[in-house]
């Protein structure tokens, strides 16, 4: 999706991206993603940023909440379905400061970044799948 001038994406045009960005997971990844929530929020809330240590709302693009895939046991049955939240504005502003990288990118950084902590990857894992979704 590329835009001219404007208003900024709202809400669904980030996630339009994003689901295309889990289209493109290879196959594997995209089955054990299961029952895991993609939500896009402006911004984190309070509770969030203070549980991370965190005073900027505009420092935290996405996180992920839940159990990585490493460290499940039968405890974690029936507990709350893990999600991914990525955050519209922090993104956007990340977006406009960097200059060099097209949205979608952006967005697919960010979400793959949060979904190798679901599958309890290295950076380096998170990098390779990067690539493997482009």
């Amino acid at each position: 999706m590329t835009r001219a001038f404007g208003c900024p994406p709202a809400v669904e045009e980030i996630e339009a991206l994003a689901r295309r960005a889990l289209e493109r997971l290879p196959e594997p990844f995209r089955v054990h993603l299961g029952a895991v929530l993609v939500q896009i929020e402006d911004f984190a809330d309070e509770e969030t940023l203070a549980a991370l240590g965190m005073d900027d709302p505009f420092g935290l693009t996405g996180v992920y909440e839940g159990v990585p895939l490493t460290e499940r046991s039968i405890e974690h049955s029936g507990t709350m379905p893990d999600r991914i939240r990525l955050f519209r504005r922090p993104i956007l502003d990340e977006w406009a400061e960097r200059g060099d990288e097209t949205l979608e990118h952006l967005v697919a950084h960010v979400l793959i970044h949060e979904i190798g902590h679901h599958f309890g990857l290295s950076d380096a894992d998170m990098h390779a799948l990067e690539e493997a979704a482009a």
